[in-house]
């Protein structure tokens, strides 16, 4: 029993090095996939023969190369319909649903704005579980290999990872999502924090990226930061994320949106930088939501002039300086990456940011980390949600299952 148990821990084990392989670089030729897993030619012939008698990955023509004699390569790639995912970025004014394939393709996707009073009057559950039913109803022959549901979230998970402790969306906190959804819909369901998501997914869009230890900032609505340490996502569990933008910053100072005085949100969020922009007392209630268009305002001001504008941005560049010089204290990231709407005000903070986080000791000695910007995160955190899905769906459902055959479209 013993050897038959570590066969079948060898042969998972084996299967999933081939599914990774190919997640990670595409379609490519056995000899690639041999080299990436350090598999042998007969291990890998027999793997890559059930997988293809399985209907889970197909063989495609490769690029000919005319330096080259003989035909161009066979690639191996995944079957696009093996297996669907539903993806779901939740945030603060935004809902988005998405359906993507197994090749990881777009499939379908819709675009909604999120009141921020809605779930005062709706059930937060029966909302999202409509949109996911719409997306079902929409593409019936795709539903039909449904195998995950996956969520992006603002907030802090639980620690079942299937609900929020706290979130900026209100009335979002304290529902087991994942299980009654999951009930609802018969797959699994991943609650992945935006965080973590967002450290991912600029990993995977720039490959200079994908080895190093990397801090990934988000500023915008919130504060976050997702973290990967020599290629791989940093955090405990599921997590795979900080509450950066919940770190103390100035003891007793101003109001955060998740209660406590200080954080560094409530000075570098958006709702911080205006709240400081208008000189509105710092124990104000923070607003649910800014509209992008007054953030953009705010800025111009500041570009036109405007000292409590400037002001306000300065504060919040020292913020995320000093949270970001505490934090080297810890941990050496090799680069910083900032994204989100704050990039087109970062040249207000950068002065106070570069200060603040120069009064490290780390910094003093080593230097700091390299600082790129990243305008747009919607495409990494899309990519790092879908790409931490269909890895789940490789790992869990199709890495252990040898004998499963996967039908194709008629």
């Amino acid at each position: 029993m013993r050897l038959i148990g570590d066969s079948d821990f060898v042969r998972r084990q084996n299967r999933g090095l081939v599914l990774t392989a190919l997640r990670n670089d595409g379609p490519a030729a056995r000899t690639s996939v041999a080299e990436a897993t350090g598999l042998s030619p007969a291990s890998l012939t027999a793997i890559t023969q059930d997988m293809l008698a399985q209907n889970l990955i197909t063989e495609m023509p490769g690029t000919s190369d005319v330096k080259l004699r003989g035909r161009p390569p066979v690639l191996l790639g995944f079957n696009r319909h093996a297996a669907h995912a539903c993806l779901v970025e939740l945030e603060v004014g935004r809902v988005r649903y998405s359906l993507v394939d197994y090749g990881g393709t777009l499939v379908d996707r819709v675009d909604a704005r999120l009141d921020p009073q809605l779930f005062e009057a709706a059930d937060s559950i029966a909302y999202l579980a409509e949109g996911i039913e719409e997306m079902r109803r929409r593409n019936p022959d795709e539903a039909v290999s449904l195998r995950r549901i996956a969520i992006s979230v603002q907030g802090v998970l639980d620690r079942s990872g299937t609900g929020l402790s706290w979130s900026p969306v209100r009335h979002l906190a304290g529902r087991d999502i994942g299980t009654a959804l999951g009930g609802q819909f018969g797959v699994p369901v991943l609650l992945c924090k935006r965080g973590r998501l967002l450290a991912e997914g600029t990993r995977w869009r720039d490959p200079a990226l994908r080895d190093r230890s990397v801090a990934t900032i988000f500023i915008g609505s919130t504060v976050a930061m997702g973290m990967t340490v020599r290629g791989q996502v940093f955090g405990r569990g599921e997590e795979g994320a900080t509450e950066f933008g919940h770190m103390n910053h100035a003891p007793g100072g101003a109001l955060c949106r998740c209660g406590m005085h200080g954080c560094i949100e409530a000075y570098a969020a958006d709702y911080g930088v205006l709240r400081t922009a208008y000189s509105v007392p710092e124990n104000t209630p923070p607003a649910p939501a800014v509209p992008a268009a007054e953030y953009e305002a705010l800025i111009q001001r500041a570009g036109r002039g405007d000292r409590a504008a400037i002001q306000a941005f300065r504060l919040a560049g020292r913020a995320i300086g000093y949270g970001l010089s505490r934090l080297l204290s810890v941990f050496d990231p090799e680069a910083v990456v900032i994204a989100g709407p704050g990039v087109r005000a970062f040249h207000l903070m950068e002065e106070e940011f570069s200060a603040a986080l120069g009064a490290s000791l780390v910094a003093k000695v080593k230097g700091g980390p390299e600082i790129r910007m990243l305008a747009d995160e919607s495409e990494p955190i899309f990519n790092g949600l879908m790409l931490h899905t269909l890895a789940d769906i490789d790992q869990a459902d199709f890495a252990p299952l040898p004998t499963v055959s996967i039908a194709r479209p008629a």
